[in-house]
């Protein structure tokens, strides 16, 4: 399995390669659209090659979609969590009321009575 997940990475690194050596070309990136660089008179852009623009999009939008699922599932985990403490709760309400149900026993009775 090893070798096989080399494999993988080996394919994706020399298709990544391949797709940033053919798109080279530089293109200039607009931070704003015209209309409203020129209402305040900024005109912010920057030259970068084209398979810089790609790799970014590509990795904001992983990071969009991690955060945002990280968010949707918080409802989850807080419930998960709830219900753990909740286990924790009652084992340990469990315990103290065996404790108690054997208490003044012999110790051999009582794990006799707890087995049955």
């Amino acid at each position: 399995m090893r070798y096989i997940r080399y494999a993988c990475i080996a394919v994706f690194a020399i298709a990544l390669i391949a797709v940033a050596l053919a798109n080279r070309g530089m293109v200039t990136v607009n931070l704003l659209p015209a209309e409203i660089a020129n209402l305040f008179a900024v005109a912010p852009s920057i030259q970068l090659p084209l398979f810089v623009v790609i790799f970014g999009g590509i990795i904001a939008g992983l990071l969009i979609g991690f955060v945002w699922e990280w968010m949707r599932e918080h409802a989850i985990r807080s419930e998960n969590s709830r219900n753990a403490r909740e286990v924790r709760r009652l084992e340990r309400e469990v315990k103290r009321m065996k404790s108690e149900k054997h208490e003044g026993q012999d110790e051999v009775l009582a794990l006799l009575d707890e087995a049955s």
